[in-house]
Protein backbone atom coordinates (compact mmCIF):
# COMPACT_ATOMS: atom_id res chain seq x y z
CA UNK A 1 0.00 0.00 0.00
CA UNK A 2 3.08 2.06 0.40
CA UNK A 3 4.37 1.58 -2.80
CA UNK A 4 1.81 2.90 -5.05
CA UNK A 5 1.10 6.58 -3.07
CA UNK A 6 5.15 6.76 -3.96
CA UNK A 7 4.69 5.47 -7.34
CA UNK A 8 2.03 8.18 -7.55
CA UNK A 9 3.98 11.54 -5.91
CA UNK A 10 6.82 10.42 -8.08
CA UNK A 11 4.73 10.62 -11.51
CA UNK A 12 3.58 14.07 -10.17
CA UNK A 13 6.57 15.76 -9.24
CA UNK A 14 7.89 14.54 -12.64
CA UNK A 15 5.15 16.03 -14.17
CA UNK A 16 5.88 19.29 -12.55
CA UNK A 17 9.49 19.40 -12.86
CA UNK A 18 8.43 18.58 -16.76
CA UNK A 19 6.01 21.38 -17.21
CA UNK A 20 7.98 24.01 -16.08
CA UNK A 21 10.31 23.23 -19.31
CA UNK A 22 7.55 23.16 -21.71
CA UNK A 23 8.84 26.49 -23.93
CA UNK A 24 6.42 29.77 -23.91
CA UNK A 25 5.85 30.73 -27.24
CA UNK A 26 4.80 34.48 -28.20
CA UNK A 27 4.22 36.33 -31.28
CA UNK A 28 4.83 39.56 -31.90
CA UNK A 29 4.36 42.54 -34.47
CA UNK A 30 2.03 42.40 -37.65
CA UNK A 31 0.00 39.29 -37.15
CA UNK A 32 -1.54 38.90 -40.37
CA UNK A 33 -5.76 38.32 -40.62
CA UNK A 34 -7.42 38.14 -43.60
CA UNK A 35 -4.68 39.48 -46.37
CA UNK A 36 -1.00 39.50 -46.49
CA UNK A 37 1.55 41.96 -47.27
CA UNK A 38 3.19 39.43 -49.30
CA UNK A 39 0.02 39.31 -51.25
CA UNK A 40 -0.17 42.93 -52.54
CA UNK A 41 -0.64 43.26 -56.53
CA UNK A 42 2.59 45.54 -58.11
CA UNK A 43 0.98 48.09 -60.06
CA UNK A 44 -2.52 48.26 -58.68
CA UNK A 45 -2.73 48.50 -54.92
CA UNK A 46 -1.94 52.06 -53.99
CA UNK A 47 -1.50 53.21 -50.49
CA UNK A 48 -5.01 53.79 -49.51
CA UNK A 49 -5.71 50.13 -50.74
CA UNK A 50 -2.90 48.92 -48.64
CA UNK A 51 -4.09 50.27 -45.55
CA UNK A 52 -7.45 48.78 -45.94
CA UNK A 53 -6.37 45.42 -46.85
CA UNK A 54 -3.25 45.49 -43.85
CA UNK A 55 -3.80 48.28 -41.59
CA UNK A 56 -1.03 50.36 -40.83
CA UNK A 57 2.60 49.45 -41.26
CA UNK A 58 4.80 48.16 -38.55
CA UNK A 59 7.02 51.11 -38.93
CA UNK A 60 7.60 53.44 -42.19
CA UNK A 61 11.13 54.00 -43.36
CA UNK A 62 12.85 57.50 -41.80
CA UNK A 63 14.44 58.38 -45.13
CA UNK A 64 11.80 57.47 -47.83
CA UNK A 65 8.49 57.93 -46.55
CA UNK A 66 7.07 55.67 -49.47
CA UNK A 67 8.79 52.54 -48.16
CA UNK A 68 6.63 50.54 -45.49
CA UNK A 69 7.35 47.71 -43.08
CA UNK A 70 5.24 44.94 -41.66
CA UNK A 71 6.99 43.28 -39.18
CA UNK A 72 6.30 39.94 -37.93
CA UNK A 73 8.23 37.75 -35.06
CA UNK A 74 8.13 34.87 -33.03
CA UNK A 75 9.79 34.22 -30.15
CA UNK A 76 10.35 30.61 -27.67
CA UNK A 77 10.96 30.87 -24.26
CA UNK A 78 12.09 27.87 -21.78
CA UNK A 79 12.00 28.41 -17.87
CA UNK A 80 14.90 31.39 -17.18
CA UNK A 81 16.77 30.91 -20.39
CA UNK A 82 16.84 33.97 -22.65
CA UNK A 83 14.00 34.40 -25.33
CA UNK A 84 15.14 32.55 -28.52
CA UNK A 85 13.85 34.49 -31.91
CA UNK A 86 12.24 31.33 -33.81
CA UNK A 87 10.69 32.98 -36.80
CA UNK A 88 10.82 36.80 -38.02
CA UNK A 89 9.01 38.12 -41.59
CA UNK A 90 9.92 41.75 -42.68
CA UNK A 91 7.96 42.61 -46.03
CA UNK A 92 9.06 46.38 -47.55
CA UNK A 93 6.63 47.20 -49.44
CA UNK A 94 7.59 50.46 -52.13
CA UNK A 95 5.49 52.93 -53.52
CA UNK A 96 6.37 54.55 -56.43
CA UNK A 97 6.78 58.36 -55.82
CA UNK A 98 4.56 59.56 -58.93
CA UNK A 99 1.34 57.44 -58.55
CA UNK A 100 1.41 55.88 -55.62
CA UNK A 101 0.95 52.70 -56.38
CA UNK A 102 3.20 49.39 -55.28
CA UNK A 103 6.19 49.65 -56.96
CA UNK A 104 7.91 46.64 -55.32
CA UNK A 105 7.12 44.10 -52.36
CA UNK A 106 10.14 42.12 -50.80
CA UNK A 107 10.02 39.52 -48.17
CA UNK A 108 12.99 38.77 -45.95
CA UNK A 109 13.33 36.06 -43.12
CA UNK A 110 15.76 35.46 -40.20
CA UNK A 111 17.99 33.99 -42.55
CA UNK A 112 18.21 37.69 -44.63
CA UNK A 113 19.43 39.11 -40.88
CA UNK A 114 23.11 40.14 -40.40
CA UNK A 115 23.99 39.61 -36.60
CA UNK A 116 25.89 43.08 -35.74
CA UNK A 117 28.89 43.53 -32.98
CA UNK A 118 27.97 45.85 -30.83
CA UNK A 119 30.58 47.74 -28.61
CA UNK A 120 31.10 48.03 -24.95
CA UNK A 121 33.35 50.46 -25.01
CA UNK A 122 31.45 54.37 -23.26
CA UNK A 123 31.54 57.30 -25.58
CA UNK A 124 33.62 59.69 -23.74
CA UNK A 125 31.95 63.36 -22.39
CA UNK A 126 33.28 66.50 -21.81
CA UNK A 127 33.39 67.70 -18.32
CA UNK A 128 34.34 66.15 -15.15
CA UNK A 129 32.80 62.97 -13.00
CA UNK A 130 31.57 64.49 -9.74
CA UNK A 131 31.83 62.09 -6.91
CA UNK A 132 29.24 60.61 -4.67
CA UNK A 133 29.12 64.01 -1.67
CA UNK A 134 29.26 66.39 -5.00
CA UNK A 135 26.10 64.75 -6.62
CA UNK A 136 24.09 64.77 -2.84
CA UNK A 137 25.15 67.97 -1.86
CA UNK A 138 25.58 70.03 -4.86
CA UNK A 139 22.24 71.74 -4.60
CA UNK A 140 22.48 72.80 -1.03
CA UNK A 141 22.68 76.66 -1.12
CA UNK A 142 21.27 77.22 -4.93
CA UNK A 143 17.96 78.04 -3.26
CA UNK A 144 16.06 74.73 -5.72
CA UNK A 145 13.60 74.39 -2.93
CA UNK A 146 12.44 77.69 -1.97
CA UNK A 147 10.10 79.59 -4.42
CA UNK A 148 11.95 81.65 -7.14
CA UNK A 149 11.17 85.28 -6.54
CA UNK A 150 13.96 86.22 -10.32
CA UNK A 151 11.59 87.17 -13.08
CA UNK A 152 15.02 87.07 -15.05
CA UNK A 153 16.06 83.65 -14.82
CA UNK A 154 15.55 81.41 -18.04
CA UNK A 155 12.75 79.57 -18.54
CA UNK A 156 10.45 82.27 -16.37
CA UNK A 157 7.59 83.93 -18.31
CA UNK A 158 7.00 87.74 -17.78
CA UNK A 159 3.20 87.37 -16.98
CA UNK A 160 3.45 84.01 -15.00
CA UNK A 161 3.23 85.14 -11.28
CA UNK A 162 3.65 82.34 -8.91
Amino acid sequence: MFRPAVLAAAVIGLAAVTGGCTPLTSYSGFQAIEAKPADMKIGEDSKSTVTEKLGSPSTISTFDTNAWYYISQTTDRVAFYKPRVIKRDVVAIKFSAADEKVASVDTYTLKDGKVIAYSGHETPTRGREMTILEQLLGTVGRGGMLPNDDQDTPGNRPQDRR
